[in-house]
């Protein structure tokens, strides 16, 4: 084996080891869109599965069949109806949905059972359990539109799925759901995928779909100044939602986001909007520090936001015995008021824990965070990370490549979140010329992907 296979696969083994650990025991649910099975995409996401379920996670996979149901009703000469975002399911379209539910819960049982050797597969067991954990009721007519047998998610079998689940089993469901008569109705994989999340309250509510993810600025062009935002508070989630029209199709950027926002609401931590255009989204998504598409996150009882001149006050406090004792360069209360904007903050119940200022050098595509102090009451609890996070958004919403921080106690944290020491004299000029020699700060880079 070649040394310098050696020498990048151990590095990043260990890089993922933190994320396996993390993960263990958790429940994902995972909502794969009709299209990547009609583009040839299951088996690569059914080894994924297969091995994150193999670290420990809880897997329940929804599957789509949208391009399905098309198809057999254009064999058919039927003719597929919409209205408000959803299918019209007559009587054709049901026989034409049930019988593509059939096939695709075929398709995914046996792209989970093959185990030939040298394919990511082999050795593994994965037992993939479906059944009628879904109780749907009938859309019913709205604004004039009867919607027949397009139904809605009415109840979840928590207690069933969890049961299954706890046995060591995969949970497949598709969208189809059935009344307490015996009806059936032809569900949303969006909306089914969403109601088990909420009633599992897991971990993850992840979508494989035709779309790379949400904009940094929604209906604008792609570039390299409006990248994949890859972390959404939940607040600046519910605000573009609001901003945006009702969307009618899957390429509408409300239309996943509504979704990601219902759950995150409803107690589910963290939603995630992936391509399946890009092979292994799941597993970059999932053990890799910045990921790949938009993860759309509820921050629970504290607040992640940009500072205000109200703020100054709770900073200075924050920051002044890091001052003190010489971790952080000392600034007065003008330098604060007049940068406030430039500060993120972590807010409980009113109190400021944590923070962070971005300073961008547009003209060398870099930007300087200063001051990243949390409180000691705080510490070790993820702080730190988010504030970090947040500041590379901003730094990416600006076009910038790349940040740097200059520290003399706390280098270590930063190497460990993907910081390469380099000389000071890579600074901006207009930084440079403000380094501190005598104070001989160490300077970090950290590359945005």
């Amino acid at each position: 084996m070649s040394a310098v296979f050696n020498f990048t696969f151990v590095p990043w083994f260990r890089s993922v080891a933190p994320y396996i650990h993390m993960h263990r025991g958790k429940t994902f649910v995972v909502g794969v869109c009709g299209e990547a099975i009609a583009a040839g995409k299951l088996q690569h996401i059914a080894q994924d599965l297969a091995l994150i379920q193999s670290m420990g996670v809880k897997i329940v996979l929804v599957h789509g069949f949208r391009p399905q149901v098309n198809e057999q009703l254009k064999a058919k000469g039927h003719e597929a109806k919409y209205s408000h975002g959803m299918r019209i399911t007559d009587e054709v379209a049901l026989d034409c949905a049930q019988e593509a539910a059939g096939q695709l819960r075929y398709e995914i049982e046996a792209a989970f059972s093959q185990g030939l050797p040298n394919t990511p597969m082999a050795g593994a067991t994965v037992r993939v359990i479906s059944g009628n954990f879904i109780t749907a009721r009938p859309v019913g007519i709205v604004d004039g539109v009867d919607f027949q047998h397009s139904g809605l998610v009415r109840k979840v079998d928590v207690a069933g799925i969890q049961r299954t689940l706890d046995f060591g089993a995969m949970v497949l469901l598709s969208p189809f759901g059935f009344s307490p008569t015996g009806e059936a109705f032809n569900l949303t994989m969006e909306e089914v995928a969403t109601s088990v999340a909420m009633a599992l309250q897991a971990d993850k509510l992840i979508f494989v779909t035709e779309i790379p993810g949400l904009r940094v600025r929604p209906g604008e062009p792609e570039g390299e100044d409006n990248p994949i935002d890859t972390e959404l508070p939940l607040a600046a989630a519910e605000a573009m939602l609001a901003s945006l029209p009702a969307p009618n199709q899957p390429s509408d950027t409300a239309f996943y986001l509504q979704h990601c926002v219902k759950a995150c609401k409803a107690g589910v931590e963290r939603s995630h909007i992936l391509p399946f255009a890009v092979d292994g989204s799941l597993l970059l998504e999932i053990y890799v520090h910045d990921g790949i598409g938009t993860m759309v996150i509820d921050e629970k009882l504290e607040s992640l936001r940009e500072a205000t001149a109200d703020d100054v006050g709770g900073i200075l406090q924050l920051i002044e015995p890091f001052e003190r004792d010489g971790t952080l360069v000392k600034r007065s209360r003008t330098e604060i008021e007049r940068d406030a904007a430039n500060y993120s903050i972590i807010e409980h119940d009113g109190v400021i824990f944590g923070c962070a200022a971005l300073y961008p050098y547009p003209e060398s595509r870099t930007g300087e965070m200063a001051a990243l102090t949390v409180s000691p009451q705080s510490q070790s609890q993820g702080d730190g990370e988010k504030i970090l996070r947040r500041i590379e958004q901003r730094a990416r919403a600006k076009g910038l490549e790349s940040i740097f921080v200059l520290t003399t106690r706390t280098m270590h944290w930063f190497l460990k979140r993907g910081f390469v020491q380099t000389d000071p004299e890579w600074l901006p000029e207009a930084r440079k010329r403000k380094y501190n020699w005598d104070r001989k700060s160490q300077v970090l880079v950290k590359k945005l992907g």
